[in-house]
């Protein structure tokens, strides 16, 4: 199973996160919150998951297809309660090359079963426990 580690010291917040696949990166909390901005947060995390995953989905299945897609440019937007919990997230998605309007659409329905997509609107169970 891929795992994620984080690593955080006695600094707030920025947190280290490596990859089995050796990849790095840093997610830490604005300025306003009390982090230094060091990384994107894990609200932004989340949304990029999602971003990503469109993106890659919906440009393996064009590839597959041969359909002429030049170009997938996805935004998505998210929405934070008080608690810091997302609660919307909204997702913009443009396809550019010489596609069919069947094509766009099926390329949309595409993006709508991307893993990232599917677990989010499906719901995860998280198993926690401590470390011994």
């Amino acid at each position: 199973m891929p795992r994620i580690t984080g690593h955080l010291g006695p600094d707030p917040y920025v947190t280290d996160l490596t990859t089995d696949s050796g990849h790095a990166l840093l997610a830490d909390e604005p300025l306003a919150d009390g982090g230094q901005n060091m990384g994107p947060s894990p609200g932004e995390l989340l949304a990029a998951a999602l971003t990503a995953c469109t993106c890659i989905t919906v440009r393996m299945y064009a590839n597959r297809k041969g359909w002429p897609l030049q170009r997938i440019d996805t935004q998505v937007s998210f929405e934070q309660a008080a608690d810091h919990v997302v609660r919307h997230l909204t997702r913009r998605i443009e396809l550019l090359g010489e596609l069919t309007a069947e094509q766009r659409q099926r390329l949309l329905q595409v993006a709508n079963a991307c893993p990232v997509h599917k677990a989010l609107t499906a719901g995860v169970t998280i198993e926690t426990a401590l470390a011994e």
